[in-house]
């Protein structure tokens, strides 16, 4: 069991192929320009991979810093950092940090990188040589931020949490100046239009724009938000400066009028990781650890910034994902940040937001709130979604966190539908909506509520339709339900521990059946009509139904069962759970043929209707996560796991396609798993075995003579009769010319005497030896070989007529009579005998040692 758990390491069915929708972290943007290109290039990291639009590479581990210059992408990770060129190939690599480096500086031929113990190392980037290192007393002097002063050669400011800044000349390996600063720990610097003018932002919120030829502070601004996180200036001719803030708002400052003129509040959701103005453009690029990337324009009178262009994903983690639609390129995902978004498999530009859910939308409309917290809805916790009158009214129904009410959201239209359902008259106190399912048809929707009750809407309308039950469907909270594909049954699991099954037109009880305990949650899969059942012990049930019985059961989970999945085929069952596996349970054999942890707890699982790609989500993780399915493009061993045996981690995918990995000869082994199977020739001595021979060889040999006849041509081709160069002529006075000799001899015979000229074919011979060893495997190879026409030839010169011999015949019945007896080639022994028998049932009789043999075969059975 060791042994297989070695060799079988990861997953055998699920491959890593890569993560959606994720943007942008708390490490600052870099921004570069390409004079090749006259364009601007933006880059942004997601754990180990930083993206520039629209190129990606990832990186051993995950990304603590990035910088950029007009050629090269610098990326830090741990104590190492590499650099990129054309943005994917790794040209250099820098190793000799001891601690982990948290900033970068490019400076021309040389980048300056900087680690957490204020160890200060200067490369030469292309020799990837040390050509300076400065150490700092963390104690006096940690630095927190680094600048490059415009036209300061061989210059860089350094800016440390004790509040102090130093001028230190690179070169000569001097500390020129040291500045005392004001007291706060200095958060970031940036040059400003102006030369010898540098911006300094501190931990109270300060903004100092100071010259630093002359040690002289030139203004002072100040925001209420927190420690300043990022500042920048515009230099398209508006004396502008933006500050970024941790609660996600940007101040835009007017540098003459020395005064705030504009905020841009709620830009990100969390802090303002890095913002920059783009060079003699209005164009403001931000980016935050809310997984959004914006770029805002200011082509305003007031100055204020409106967003132009944004890629965004989840900002929390997420409650439920589903894949929309039969083609399997698109996925729905709803997150706690209260948004409902769909996600692209294809391609990033077909992603698109329906944004958050409202109470009151019209009344939103109505007085133009710009501050819409307040009447957002709570976080979605699970949704429904069915696409066969997506294009009539809405398609999707979604229940919130603690609410009663459900809301509908239209796909086509990207917002939330016109409808709340829920129930009159009911107080909303206690009682919230647990589960609801849509039909097939599209047209009616099916709630459970926490009271047990179930009740039915129509989708246009949004008008109550009914309820199951006199009273409620459940004493306890509905924890499932779940529509046929025909609207007959309607199916609800209680915590109860009871399972019901309703007629869905009159709503009357049909069968009722208990569980062993309560269930989690509840899946069906409607072409096939299995019911997926997860219980409190961690246990799965899968009942038919039609028959309403359950037909498998399965158990191994240590922990609570958080979704589960059906292959489109209905073979496969795949769970997540907390203990962070993700487990496939092959419905047929009933057995686990496959299973892998994750390093974290997967959260939602669902599997795409063209069954190439199944999705998952994490704990603490704000992307999609592709997995591909080996079995679409590989061989792969579907054999049972063992009971003891023991899954292996697998990293979850990085938001690059996952690329070839060399694999070593000795994982290229052959296992006892990968053995490929081959058949037996004959399963069983007691059962009939066909030939693997086409019908075309046996099936058409009694109606060769009727073929032949069809196929014979009407008349013989003539052929035109070459004349002589030179015509003959007879001698005599009257020139005449010769007429040709007919031979009309009648006693001379056009037929051939095959007695006398026939040669022994191979065939014929293998007969002869079969008389002696018994043996005529050689010889019906030989047949198998031959076609009809060839077949017939065979048989009918195995009479005496033919040239053979009653021996060979008895030997030919012989190696029949073995067929039978084997029970192999079945067809084919029946196919040769009638054959043999209408060549040669005149002479039959005639022959004592025939009839023998004839008779020992009408005695055998098959």
């Amino acid at each position: 069991m060791e042994r297989a758990a070695q060799v079988r390491a990861g997953s055998a069915l699920f491959a890593g192929f890569r993560a959606l929708r994720l943007f942008s972290s708390d490490i600052p943007h870099v921004v570069r320009y390409s004079a090749l290109k006259r364009r601007f290039y933006v880059t942004t990291c997601v754990g180990k991979s930083f993206h520039t639009y629209d190129v990606s590479n990832s990186v051993p581990q995950d990304i603590c810093c990035m910088a950029a210059d007009g050629r090269l992408v610098f990326a830090a990770y741990g104590n190492v950092f590499s650099a990129f060129a054309r943005n994917k190939e790794v040209v250099h690599t820098f190793k000799g940090h001891k601690a982990e480096i948290h900033l970068l500086q490019p400076f021309g031929d040389h980048i300056i990188s900087i680690d957490t113990d204020s160890i200060l190392i200067i490369w030469h980037i292309y020799s990837e040589e040390e050509y300076l290192r400065l150490t700092f007393d963390k104690s006096v002097f940690k630095i927190s931020t680094i600048l490059h002063p415009s036209t300061y050669l061989n210059k860089v400011l350094l800016g440390s949490e004790q509040g102090s800044l130093q001028l230190w000349n690179v070169k000569s390996n001097k500390l020129l100046y040291t500045f005392p600063g004001w007291k706060v720990g200095v958060t970031a610097l940036q040059q400003a239009p102006a030369l010898d003018v540098v911006a300094v932002g501190l931990m109270s919120g300060q903004v100092i724009i100071h010259n630093i030829k002359f040690d002289e502070t030139l203004m002072k601004f100040r925001q209420d938000w927190g420690p300043i996180t990022s500042i920048s200036f515009r230099t398209d001719g508006h004396p502008i400066m933006a500050a970024g803030s941790p609660c996600g708002h940007i101040g835009l400052w007017d540098l003459e009028d020395k005064k705030l003129i504009n905020q841009m509040r709620n830009a990100h959701s969390t802090a303002i990781a890095g913002l920059t103005f783009l060079h003699r453009e209005p164009l403001l690029v931000t980016n935050g650890a809310d997984n959004a990337l914006r770029i805002w324009i200011f082509d305003g009178p007031t100055g204020e910034g409106r967003l132009l262009r944004f890629r965004m994903g989840h900002s929390a983690s997420l409650t439920s994902i589903r894949y929309y639609g039969q083609n399997g390129q698109q996925i729905l995902s709803a997150s706690q940040d209260g948004t409902l978004q769909s996600f692209s498999t294809v391609h990033e530009k077909f992603n698109k937001s329906l944004g958050h859910g409202l109470i009151n939308k019209k009344r939103v409309k109505r007085k133009g709130l710009q501050n819409t917290m307040s009447v957002r809805l709570p976080p979605i916790t699970r949704f429904a979604a069915e696409e066969a009158r997506e294009s009539d009214w809405d398609g999707i129904i979604a229940c919130h966190q603690g609410k009663l009410s459900c809301s509908t959201w239209n796909y086509q239209k990207s917002t939330i539908g016109a409808y709340f359902l829920k129930p009159k008259g009911m107080k909303t106190d206690d009682i919230t909506a647990t589960v609801m399912d849509i039909t097939s048809c599209g047209n009616f929707a099916v709630i459970g509520l926490s009271s047990g009750t179930v009740d039915v809407y129509n989708m246009q309308s949004g008008i109550h339709r009914g309820s199951f039950g006199k009273d409620q469907a459940h004493t306890g909270s509905v924890r499932g339900v779940a529509v046929d594909g025909l609207n007959q049954l309607t199916i609800t699991a209680g915590s109860e521990q009871l399972l019901k099954f309703w007629n869905f037109k009159s709503k009357v009880l049909i069968h009722s059946m208990s569980l062993d305990s309560s269930p989690n949650m509840m899946l069906l899969h409607r072409d096939s009509g299995f019911l997926g059942l997860a219980l409190d012990d961690f246990s799965i049930k899968v009942l038919d139904i039609e028959t309403r019985k359950i037909v498998r059961e399965f158990s191994g989970h240590q922990g609570q069962i958080n979704d589960m999945a059906f292959s489109p085929d209905g073979r496969w069952l795949i769970s997540a759970a907390m203990d962070c596996s993700i487990r496939t349970w092959d419905l047929p054999s009933g057995c686990l043929i496959d299973c892998f942890l994750l390093d974290s707890a997967p959260l939602n699982v669902t599997m795409s209707p063209t069954g190439d790609f199944l999705a998952t989500s994490h704990v603490d993780h704000l992307g999609i996560y592709l997995w591909s399915n080996i079995s679409l493009y590989s061989v792969v061993s579907l054999r049972p796991l063992p009971t003891d045996y023991v899954p292996s981690v697998v990293m979850l995918p990085g938001t690059c396609q996952s690329q070839d990995i060399e694999v070593s000869e000795e994982q290229l082994e052959p296992c006892d798993e990968m053995v490929e199977y081959e058949s037996p020739e004959q399963l069983n001595a007691h059962l009939v075995t066909l030939s693997l021979l086409p019908e075309s060889r046996w099936k058409n040999l009694l109606n060769l003579d009727v073929i032949k006849k069809k196929n014979k041509p009407k008349e013989p081709p003539k052929v035109p009769k070459s004349a002589p160069f030179f015509i003959p002529t007879v001698p005599g006075l009257v020139p005449r010319f010769a007429v040709p000799e007919q031979n009309n001899d009648p006693q001379q015979s056009k037929v051939v005497n095959l007695g006398i000229l026939a040669q022994k074919s191979n065939f014929y011979l293998k007969l002869e030896e079969g008389l002696e060893n018994n043996k005529y495997e050689a010889a019906l190879n030989l047949l198998k070989e031959l076609g009809p026409s060839g077949i017939e030839t065979e048989l009918r010169n195995l009479s005496p007529d033919g040239g053979g011999s009653i021996e060979v015949m008895q030997s030919f019945l012989k190696m029949i009579g073995i067929m039978m007896d084997r029970k192999r080639d079945f067809e084919l022994a029946q196919a040769y005998l009638a054959l043999f028998l209408k060549l040669h049932l005149k002479m039959l009789p005639s022959e004592p040692i025939l009839l023998e043999e004839m008779t020992k075969l009408s005695s055998q059975t098959i």
